[in-house]
């Protein structure tokens, strides 16, 4: 068990977030591990602030889903970038940080002063971070994309979707582009902390998310770079330059699960073969003869079913297998058997079913964040680690807009009254 009053991972970095929907997630990785991540909004706010969908189906910047599920545990400020005693305060800002994230089009920052390099002077510990479509330079730099697109230049759409060709890619939900960049953002700005550390030195760090999609499609641009052969999409599984045997069937009750690898082991073999005895369904598996000559064989490599006809019954049969078993069983019952009996299988769930699963219950994934303004607590998706020193948190719900102002500028020497000049000239 973790001790909830211990500091985060993160506890006592200071971070400068401006981001659009693209970067946002990378402050959230970071604040909920402790950081404390100032969010720099425009004086209108957001742009995601208004993305359905909205609390008890009421649109209003402060009821956003989007918006409260990528800015937790952040503080809010609003500055307007566009005059020069915004720019200077974001200058004072950035000069008491750690790190900047930041997702502007190349060239904006620069235009205006407050970049990397004109940073820097004040602070040569500094770590700034650029989210970009396709980096800061190169001949597609001022380019714009989607998630959508992301995905599909990087690779990653042209690999998901169903065995059955005549329809067209699946794109992934959940803005998995822009997560993706986020997530390779956040573990370099790690390794440049480690690095700091080390010698003291901050450094520039460059995100393409394009190339971060596009090395996210495990083997499938290498098949092709290196043996010029190219991955079709396959149902619920790897895309893969030849056919592999489809692992999504669904259970007694309709509901689909996944059976994971196919079993290759001689000891796998003989536990489908006593799992169908166990249920009395061996009359029902003509293949049932197989499974005992492969529990009595080697173990079976997975290049070998291709060219090897015997090598490939064997495997066959431990799949029908496994899916006579299924389809004579609840999905709750085949995975728990399953889990039982040393296999590694899956329910395909909702979201919501997610949630509600009482493993992720057990393991606290699902988190209760009070929202003061509201009147009541919501339930987000918490982290899928736990850590027993530096424990992971939500420390509070997303940010009003310039919620933060009084304090955040506070901390920068200025007062009540310097706020609200600043806010009468169009500032803050």
């Amino acid at each position: 068990m973790t001790d909830d009053s211990l500091p985060g991972a993160l506890a006592g970095l200071r971070v400068i977030e401006w981001c659009d929907e693209k970067g946002a997630y990378a402050g959230k990785l970071l604040a909920d591990m402790g950081a404390d991540v100032i969010k720099v909004e425009p004086l209108h706010g957001d742009p995601t602030r208004q993305y359905a969908p909205f609390a008890d189906d009421q649109p209003h910047p402060e009821r956003s889903l989007w918006w409260w599920q990528y800015n937790t545990s952040k503080r809010g400020i609003t500055l307007n970038l566009e005059v020069e005693r915004g720019r200077q305060l974001f200058q004072e800002l950035v000069a008491t940080a750690d790190v900047v994230i930041e997702s502007r089009p190349p060239g904006e920052m620069a235009a205006w002063g407050i970049d990397y390099g004109d940073l820097k002077p004040r602070n040569a510990s500094l770590i700034w971070v650029a989210i970009t479509p396709f980096g800061r330079d190169g001949s597609r730099a001022h380019e714009e994309a989607t998630d959508l697109t992301l995905l599909a230049g990087g690779g990653p759409v042209w690999m998901n979707g169903y065995d059955d060709h005549s329809l067209p890619p699946v794109r992934g939900g959940g803005n998995q582009g822009y997560h993706t960049g986020c997530h390779y953002a956040f573990l370099t700005l790690l390794v440049a902390l480690l690095h700091r550390d080390e010698t003291g030195e901050g450094q520039f760090i460059d995100v393409n998310m394009h190339a971060a999609a596009n090395v996210t499609t495990e083997a499938g641009s290498y098949e092709w770079l290196v043996r010029q052969r190219t991955v079709q999409r396959q149902t619920g599984r790897h895309a893969a330059a030849n056919p592999t045997i489809p692992t999504q069937v669904r259970c007694a009750d309709g509901v689909y699960i996944n059976t994971g690898i196919a079993p290759r082991r001689p000891h796998e073999f003989r536990r489908i073969h006593d799992w169908l005895e166990d249920l009395c369904l061996l009359d029902q598996f003509d293949a049932a003869p197989i499974l005992l000559v492969a529990a009595e064989g080697e173990e079976i490599p997975p290049g070998r079913i291709y060219d090897d006809e015997e090598a490939a019954a064997k495997v066959t049969a431990g799949r029908e297998g496994i899916n006579v078993i299924a389809a004579n069983l609840t999905a709750g019952e085949f995975f728990s058997q399953g889990q039982a009996r040393g296999f590694q299988f899956g329910i395909v769930y909702a979201p919501e079913e997610m949630m509600e699963d009482r493993h992720f219950i057990a393991r606290g994934f699902p988190v209760e964040v009070e929202h003061p303004e509201l009147g009541r607590a919501f339930r987000y998706p918490g982290a899928p680690y736990r850590f027993q020193r530096s424990p992971w948190r939500i420390a509070g719900r997303a940010p009003l807009l310039g919620e933060d102002n009084g304090a955040v500028y506070g901390e920068l020497g200025l007062s009540d009254q310097d706020l609200a000049q600043l806010k009468a000239d169009g500032v803050i």
